[in-house]
């Protein structure tokens, strides 16, 4: 199993509209990538590793996947879609990492 994780960095000033992401985005990214997308999760960020320290990233989400061909089965059709959506709930640009699922 892999797990695509897109990470939003914590910026001054920037937008990040986290009801959007959680209600409408990400359940359009699971809706449109079917079974390819075995489950997702949304994370909020709180706090940075020292007291009283922000965040590093605004926001995360990670969608555990078969594998990164399913992925890419699941996500490359409608890349257009998921991408031009960003827009609507954040100006910054996302940070992905692809990873293998080594403990579950």
């Amino acid at each position: 199993m892999i797990k695509v994780s897109v990470m939003y960095p914590n910026k001054p000033g920037a937008r990040f509209d986290h009801d959007y992401y959680r209600d409408r985005h990400m359940p359009m990214v699971q809706r449109l990538m079917g079974d390819k997308c075995r489950s997702y999760t949304v994370d909020k960020g709180l706090a940075g590793g020292a007291p009283g320290t922000a965040p590093t990233y605004v926001a995360m989400c990670h969608l555990l996947c078969d594998s990164v061909a399913a992925f890419e089965a699941g996500f490359g059709p409608h890349a257009s879609e998921i991408l031009g959506d960003i827009p609507k709930y954040t100006d910054l640009q996302p940070v992905i990492q692809i990873s293998d699922v080594v403990v579950g």
